[in-house]
């Protein structure tokens, strides 16, 4: 059974789709989140929750942040503790940037607007997040950002 949702539009002021991550948001920088602006948000959202996982990982999908319970009147500003962080595949809570061991990775920052707010307890998996998800996701949307270890830094801003 396939569930029509909507489509929210995820946009960062520090990247633009398909675009270069700076690598102030990135191991190689402070490590901190991006901005993430979101929009055409469904007027019954109880919450927002963000997922950023890299596909081109060598081991697979490697998860770099899992946050749920974000209010969905709140701006994911630059280096934010927002909402409630899940374990990443670093086994650290909260934002881990883009490190990829060699070429040029992709990193999905996925965004889900919820029916309600999660009872997930903080530290849970990305796995506990989607079970949770299940049957309350309104809209969905992502921007998609590119990153390459020891990209010239002026091409930053």
């Amino acid at each position: 059974m396939e569930i029509k949702t909507k489509k929210l539009l995820v946009q960062s002021s520090a990247f633009s789709h398909n675009g270069h991550i700076p690598s102030k948001y990135t191991c190689e920088g402070e490590n901190i989140n991006p901005p993430i602006e979101i929009g055409d948000v469904p007027d019954d959202t109880k919450a927002l929750a963000l997922i950023v996982e890299d596909p081109d990982a060598p081991s697979g999908v490697f998860t770099h942040w899992v946050v749920w319970n974000i209010l969905p009147t709140e701006t994911i500003e630059e280096k934010t503790r927002t909402g409630i962080s899940g374990m990443n595949d670093f086994h650290k809570t909260g934002y881990g940037g883009p490190c990829p061991p060699s070429g040029t990775h992709r990193y999905y920052f996925r965004v889900y607007a919820l029916d309600k707010m999660l009872r997930i307890s903080a530290g849970e998996s990305k796995n506990a997040l989607l079970e949770g998800m299940q049957g309350h996701i309104l809209a969905f949307g992502e921007i998609m950002g590119r990153y390459r270890k020891g990209k010239a830094k002026d091409n930053d801003n």
